[in-house]
């Protein structure tokens, strides 16, 4: 459920109209909403309250600071894969002993600060990782509370491109390898062994990936028990889907009745990082048409908005539905469209052979679906400004980050001095 609909022919965003947006503010904008939002944090997190579970939402899913503040104030920690990351974080609210610093290229830079604000836990994924988060460790009188990201080779059965859990991608350490990392880490100063980590993968919409899984990950802390260790915090990572097309995921209380069932008394602190599923639907993109050009086979709809702005459908092939702002009269028969931004690249595509009323220019367009890994992934590319960003909240609405001007462009480009 989201609170974006139709009211008498007009879209709205929660008691906001897009078209007054769009006249405010200009065209192509994200714009969230509070409320689809703040339900889909309670929804996925109450399944875990009764555990005490620890939810962190993925930052790189959408790092906007309103996105994260309002999260904040819901109680949500961070899951975080950059300095850069940790900084919005604790800028937007999120306590640093609710942060959690993943990804397999952590800079020593990165590990001073996160270090510094005294961060619940790295999830350290090779072991020149863990020397090298040593030595940072002791440079400065710390010790780092490390989970060990274990690879369970489980197929996730989603797009290749956002598969982490088998063995063929760069994450974590084999599962089968892993204890021989456990007991180095062990002997190191600055570390403190508390955890073990796993994250599968992306936009996943069955629940038998997470079962094989977390069923791996579960054997192998009693494994870990039997070695003498102390395994006080398991991360079971994010990844549960959202329905972008004709996918239907999984529902919150399903997937929170696998963990429970696989980790049921394991004597650990869980921990969540749900990213896709709190912030997917909470967003759209809205892009006004400039042109339709139709030529001997197609019927083009060009659009202000373009790959730089959302990526997701010429990196993946990713579906989002598309609406009309104002819908046409029910007599309007759909055509065959495709639906293009105006980059020079064939690849500019959101939708091929979409089924819809011919639009006109002038037009607006609402992509659904946008709210993660779209803003988030955008460029300049084709020196195309970054795009406005809005959050609505009932009948209110602020822009929450601003479109880019040219003068902001060309600020960060040097000519040298010969």
């Amino acid at each position: 459920m989201d609170h974006f609909s139709y009211r008498d022919g007009r879209y709205y965003a929660e008691d906001v109209s897009l078209e007054t947006i769009a006249q405010a503010v200009g065209t192509p904008f994200y714009c969230y909403s509070t409320a689809t939002l703040t339900r889909h944090y309670k929804v996925f997190s109450a399944h875990f309250t009764d555990i005490g579970a620890k939810v962190c939402y993925a930052v790189k899913a959408n790092s906007n600071l309103a996105i994260l503040n309002t999260l904040a104030k819901l109680g949500c920690g961070a899951d975080v894969v950059s300095e850069g990351e940790i900084r919005l974080a604790i800028a937007a609210g999120i306590k640093p002993s609710d942060i959690v610093f993943s990804g397999v290229g952590k800079t020593a830079t990165e590990m001073a600060y996160a270090l510094e604000q005294d961060i619940f836990q790295f999830n350290v994924e090779s072991a020149p990782e863990v020397e090298l988060l040593n030595q940072v460790a002791v440079s400065k009188g710390k010790k780092a509370n490390i989970a060990i990201r274990v690879n369970p080779d489980v197929d996730p059965k989603t797009h290749a491109k956002i598969s982490t859990g088998m063995k063929e991608t760069k994450f974590g350490v084999a599962i089968a390898h892993a204890l021989p990392l456990y007991k180095l880490a062990a002997k190191l100063a600055g570390i403190n062994v508390q955890g073990v980590s796993v994250h599968i993968g992306s936009q996943l919409t069955q629940l038998e990936p997470f079962q094989q899984a977390f069923a791996r990950v579960r054997i192998f802390v009693d494994e870990l028990r039997k070695e003498g260790f102390t395994i006080s915090t398991l991360d079971l990572g994010g990844g549960l889907g959202i329905p972008y097309g004709e996918d239907e995921p999984p529902l919150p209380d399903s997937y929170a009745e696998i963990a429970k069932q696989e980790t049921k008394g394991i004597g650990c602190q869980l921990v969540f990082e749900p990213g896709r599923v709190l912030v997917g639907n909470a967003g759209i993109l809205v892009s006004r048409v400039i042109y339709v050009k139709k030529s001997e086979t197609r019927n083009f709809v060009i659009v202000d908005a373009a790959m730089n702005d959302l990526i997701r459908p010429s990196l993946y092939g990713a579906y989002h539905h598309i609406v009309p702002v104002v819908a046409p009269a029910a007599s309007v028969k759909p055509e065959a469209v495709d639906i293009v931004g105006p980059v020079c690249e064939t690849g500019d595509i959101f939708a091929e052979q979409r089924m819809l009323q011919l639009p006109e220019a002038g037009d607006l367009l609402a992509f659904r679906s946008a709210g993660a890994y779209g803003a988030s992934m955008s460029s300049t590319y084709n020196a195309r400004p970054l795009v406005a960003e809005v959050m609505v909240n009932g009948s209110k609405y602020e822009v929450v980050r601003k479109r880019q001007t040219y003068d902001e462009l060309l600020s960060r480009d040097y000519i040298p001095s010969w």
